[in-house]
């Protein structure tokens, strides 16, 4: 069995932290390890994870910047990036590992937690492409053996997107990534909060201009004027 160490970035998320990490308790005493990375929060998240987790470390703002530094601090041979609001399902550990046992690197589908229906378009859509295109989002709780994570470099330091672009090195080091089809639940506020059909068309729009060339700092700007997003809020693509 690979020994886990789960990173997870925060910003001022002390609301929902608690619902995150609760659930997380019975991975520490197995072995495993709980690695929280503030991004300089207002609201005492790093107080209050600090009970709930083997290690908090604090970075500047900036979910790539995050993870790097929490992978950097880990110490189990696979890692796990799971966002603050996302919740794993109750079998992860054992789909992880059985998943490892055939693929390097992979992601779980996604469910979001609201109730309209276009939430449910906006699952199937980020699943269905993902297994297609071999590309993951972090939305998907993104897991790799560490070694490989670390040769290709880790999360490019970019503002959105940077989950995709890892998705693309690991890909080409390792082939397409495993596909757990149980689901993880991850919250749908901020497609509930900036209308879910706009939040649709803009991560379209983003991920297009994305693939033409455009910078993914230009990206960013274009998202938090568009959702009033902190430089943790973006979701890298995930609708």
């Amino acid at each position: 069995m690979h020994s886990l160490s789960i990173i997870i970035p925060a910003l001022n998320e002390a609301a929902t932290l608690e619902t995150t990490l609760s659930p997380l308790q019975p991975w520490r005493k197995a072995g495993h390890q709980l690695i929280l990375v503030d991004g300089g929060s207002s609201d005492g998240t790093a107080s209050l994870a600090s009970p709930l987790v083997d290690r908090v470390l604090v970075s500047t703002p900036g979910r790539a910047r995050q993870m790097n530094l929490g992978a950097g601090a880990a110490c189990g041979d696979l890692l796990l990036f799971l966002h603050a609001d996302t919740r794993l399902p109750t079998e992860a550990e054992r789909l992880i590992h059985r998943a490892v046992e055939q693929r390097r690197w992979g992601r779980f589908d996604v469910r979001l937690s609201g109730r309209h229906w276009l939430l449910r378009v906006v699952e199937r859509m980020m699943n269905w492409r993902s297994c297609i295109g071999g590309i993951a989002t972090g939305d998907q709780g993104i897991f790799v053996e560490r070694d490989l994570f670390e040769r290709v470099g880790g999360y490019p330091e970019l503002p959105l997107m940077e989950d995709i672009v890892l998705s693309k090195r690991l890909k080409r080091a390792a082939g397409r990534p495993a596909c757990i089809h149980t689901p993880l639940l991850t919250s749908s506020r901020r497609w509930e909060q900036n209308g879910i059909l706009r939040t649709i068309l803009l991560m379209w729009r983003l991920r297009l201009a994305f693939f033409l060339g455009v910078p993914a700092d230009s990206l960013a700007r274009r998202y938090r004027f568009n959702t009033g997003a902190g430089e943790t809020g973006a979701r890298s693509g995930g609708q």
